[in-house]
């Protein structure tokens, strides 16, 4: 078993930066990839983004959905089973929860491939 929680989230002015982490425990060496989930009321859950680690053998794969490209970075320190998401530029837009997720997903891209999920962070862009 894998539990994860978010950390980070809060009310930012539009233009501004916020960090996002996420801490993993349990059984985390077996799962390499993680990734970072966002649901505003009423939408269904999209992929903000993606990591994968290669095992030291290359740098991490990582991946990010085309609405936050280019304004947001994930990385991760495997010392501190932790995955962190550098949100910058921020738009009313990007207002939701997010969610970190992990497991064995067929599909990165998919949240319903991921099996293991944390309660969520809000995060709040005001114009």
């Amino acid at each position: 078993q894998v539990q994860l929680v978010e950390s980070g989230g809060g009310l930012v002015q539009v233009g501004g930066s916020l960090r996002l982490s996420c801490t993993a425990s349990g059984r985390t060496f077996s799962f390499p990839a993680m990734g970072w989930f966002r649901q505003a009321p009423g939408k269904e859950r999209e992929f903000v983004g993606t990591i994968v680690w290669s095992g030291g053998r290359s740098g991490d794969s990582i991946d990010y959905g085309d609405s936050v490209k280019g304004r947001f970075i994930i990385s991760r320190d495997n010392t501190k089973n932790t995955m962190y998401l550098q949100m910058n530029s921020l738009k009313p837009e990007d207002t939701a929860v997010y969610y970190c997720a992990t497991g064995y997903p067929a599909r990165l891209r998919f949240a319903s491939d991921y099996q293991y999920w944390g309660q969520g962070t809000q995060v709040r862009v005001s114009s």
